[in-house]
């Protein structure tokens, strides 16, 4: 029995799939911490599968090589820079008022009757830097003021505004579902950034534009009277012009890093400059540094007041790093014990495309669980062993992370808790949110898997 489930790959696919539930069991039923439980089924998992004691966690003299240290090690020292500086940007934005600035010259600029357009732009636009959570509670107030306006239901103006904020916290760096994918598949954020907008702005578009007019039409529901807060407005607000181009500034370094590496001679200056600043943690450090001074220190912020906000936004990331770390872990280990090549070898037998697996295991991970992070971590760490059988291109690579990243966003329900930011803030029933988010959710990840897949079949 031993051998079987150690050595053949009946025995690693049955392993692999008592580890999976056993760790859904731990993070619904007994409410585990889910960095915690994947630290348990990883270690439980390496263990049935017989690895060295020394291999799992090393020795008192030495683990830097174990498993442990370095499924934690490998990953962090890649994303954590990234997740943290992405996450203090946002703050700073969010702070200084950016968010109203661009939605009210969207509203302005499309005017009354195309005012859910407009919110669904905003979405799309200030959800690069800032997590979706945060948007909707800087947004919202204006989904308000514009709903009441228009005199039409407040689902026409809240999910455009919801769809582009999902679709850009699940496709686009740097939001640590992406770049957490990034790094255990070993892609160039650059080309996640290139595919994920092109998977991702079609998806936006069914979710966010189609679907809010035919089912806006159907449910007419009002803004709740207790959401209507009057706010005082800023009298010196940051330009349009300023917010849009410090959001743009990661984005267009990062891809001068990625394509300059193309494009440019080799080991000339303009190359080395391209690969310095395009590198993401030195894209986003010179943009916090350009935020920090143009919307914190000329606007009248201290040197405190920044650090304080700092250290405001970021307590929240310990948590997503240390999931992400124990998710790194986990998939080191299915690498090791030769789960990765069994699911491999089980998928080229079975005649089933890498990325449609990847999405399906996604998909069931994110329904049982809820959390998007957990399903993009554990389906990256399962498949990455797959994957590098396979030999994929940097483009192909990117593809299979933005199936990933759809497959973490379908069907929210009610152990999300984006379901319920969802349904507090713009005051719907558990009913209506269902008939209306979490449809969104599934119709923004079935349009930007089939996008993504369409694509992988032709690069």
């Amino acid at each position: 029995m031993i051998h079987w489930l150690q050595h053949t790959t009946g025995g690693l696919l049955t392993l692999a799939a008592v580890s999976i539930a056993v760790l859904l069991l731990m993070i619904i039923k007994l409410k585990v911490e889910p960095f915690i439980a994947l630290i348990v089924v990883g270690l439980l998992t390496a263990l049935a599968a017989g690895l060295p004691v020394g291999t799992i966690v090393g020795t008192a003299q030495k683990t830097s090589d174990s498993l442990l240290e370095k499924g934690f090690g490998g990953i962090l020292g890649h994303i954590t820079a990234i997740i943290g500086l992405g996450t203090l940007l946002g703050s700073i934005l969010e702070r200084s008022g950016g968010a109203r600035v661009l939605t009210g010259a969207l509203l302005r600029s499309f005017g009354e009757k195309r005012a859910p357009l407009a919110m669904g732009l905003a979405g799309l636009i200030f959800g690069i830097p800032v997590f979706f959570d945060i948007g909707i509670f800087v947004l919202a107030p204006l989904v308000y003021v514009a709903a009441r306006q228009g005199g039409r239901s407040i689902l026409l103006y809240c999910l455009p505004l919801l769809a582009g904020l999902s679709m850009t916290h699940a496709f686009i760096p740097p939001h640590p579902g992406p770049v957490a994918a990034a790094g255990l598949l070993h892609v160039d954020l650059g080309w996640i950034i290139l595919m994920g907008a092109v998977c991702g702005i079609p998806a936006w578009f069914v979710s966010g534009v189609l679907f809010p007019s035919w089912i806006g039409k159907r449910m007419n529901r009002s803004v709740p009277e207790e959401m209507i807060v009057v706010e005082e407005e800023d009298e010196h607000p940051p330009s349009l012009g300023l917010v849009t181009g410090i959001i743009a500034v990661p984005l267009v370094l990062i891809l001068a890093g990625t394509f300059g590496s193309i494009w440019l001679p080799k080991n000339s200056v303009l190359a080395g400059i391209a690969a310095f600043v395009g590198t993401p943690a030195v894209a986003l450090t010179i943009t916090v540094l350009l935020a920090s001074w143009l919307l914190g220190y000329r606007r009248g912020m201290s040197g405190k007041d920044l650090s304080e906000l700092a250290a405001a936004s970021l307590r929240p990331v310990a948590m997503l790093l240390l999931v992400v770390g124990a998710g790194a872990f986990f998939g080191a280990v299915l690498s090791a014990t030769g789960i990765g090549k069994a699911v491999a070898d089980s998928l080229h037998d079975a005649g089933l495309p890498v990325i449609f697996a990847a999405y399906v295991i996604s998909c069931g991970l994110r329904i049982a669980q809820g959390s998007a992070t957990v399903a993009i971590v554990t389906t990256s760490g399962i498949i990455a062993p797959t994957v590098t059988e396979l030999g994929y291109s940097q483009v192909q690579l990117a593809l299979l992370v933005v199936a990933i990243s759809a497959g973490s966003i379908i069907a929210s329900h009610v152990n999300d808790g984006g379901f319920w930011i969802v349904s507090r803030y713009f005051g719907l029933s558990v009913g209506d949110t269902l008939k209306t988010w979490t449809v969104l959710e599934t119709l923004l990840s079935v349009t930007g898997f089939a996008v993504a897949a369409v694509l992988m079949a032709v690069v």
